[in-house]
């Protein structure tokens, strides 16, 4: 698979407001989307911080895939997004390649991004993200 490049990194933040004001503060950071998305989980935004993006990530519960991050690791780095230009190739490449696929179909992400995740076993830990974006 080639990716066309870093779309995101994703940050879970246990208080979004909190890490929205650090980031536009020390990085200039400009909110790009914000939204609640109950069936994920997660308040979360995006900030541009020049011609790259941060997507910040806080639970809206402990039974959330968030919120058990949290619990087990501490705020960070959550995940990378990668982006690419047919996702359905994309994972039929990943899996050719052994990649253990979390999302074998794509699915809809968040800000309305077509996204599947490849688990972190495959990527040296890293739990990673494919993504198409307009």
């Amino acid at each position: 698979m080639q990716a066309r490049g870093i779309h995101h990194l994703g940050v879970a933040v246990e208080d979004l407001d909190l890490a929205l004001a650090t980031y536009e503060r020390l990085f200039g950071a400009q909110v790009e989307h914000r939204a609640t998305v109950e069936a994920q989980g997660v308040r979360a935004a995006s900030v541009r911080i020049g011609d790259s993006r941060v997507e910040l990530l806080e639970p809206l519960g402990e039974d959330t895939p968030v919120g058990r991050f949290l619990a087990k690791r501490g705020p960070g780095m959550h995940h990378v997004a990668y982006e690419v230009s047919n996702l359905d190739l994309a994972l039929a490449e990943l899996a050719g390649a052994g990649a253990d696929l979390i999302d074998e179909r794509p699915r809809a992400g968040l800000f309305g991004l077509e996204v599947a995740f490849v688990h972190p076993d495959s990527v040296h830990g890293v739990l990673s993200e494919v993504v198409v974006s307009g």
